[in-house]
């Protein structure tokens, strides 16, 4: 099957939401390059069910009413990119996680710079919270959506509880 896709307003801009066979595929931005997430053909379907959850999804989060997504995903990567994008979705809601600090929970201590480029490369921004992995000295680093999204994105958590670092 060809990718469905459908654009969704947000607060952060407007976001293109891609669903595969399993799940979904990719949230991606207005601006993303299109080597960072290669998808393939793409047909516009904004009735397709997994699109509209995560729509709705995406609404409770930025609303405040969300701090867990449970949408099906379908992200294809390779088996390191898997493991990156695995410990990304277990950083809770609120708090964050450095480079390093990810590498040595997949058990790669010295990949810090691999994890940062696995993590430039996930797919389904936001709801695999990229956002949340910052420099080992607490600075904010690259993302796809841009720094001021990522602050963007750190303070909603932040104003929600705690932002733990």
């Amino acid at each position: 099957m060809a990718h469905v896709y459908a654009i969704v307003p947000s607060p952060v801009g407007a976001l293109k939401l891609v669903a595969g066979d399993a799940g979904l595929a990719a949230v991606l931005w207005k601006d993303d390059d299109p080597a960072r997430v290669r998808l393939g053909a793409m047909v516009e379907d904004p009735a397709h069910p997994v699109l509209r959850e995560a729509a709705r999804q995406l609404d409770a989060y930025f609303a405040g009413r969300l701090t867990v997504f449970t949408i099906p995903l379908d992200m294809v990567g390779t088996d390191f990119q898997r493991k990156v994008w695995a410990a990304l979705l277990t950083i809770p809601f609120g708090q964050t996680r450095s480079y390093g600090e990810i590498a040595r929970q997949i058990g790669s201590p010295k990949a810090a710079r691999a994890v940062g480029a696995a993590n430039g490369r996930n797919p389904v921004s936001i709801i695999t919270p990229c956002h949340r992995v910052i420099g080992s000295n607490a600075a904010l680093t690259g993302f796809a959506g841009g720094l001021r999204i990522k602050e963007h994105l750190l303070a909603l958590e932040s104003s929600q509880g705690r932002l733990v670092a």
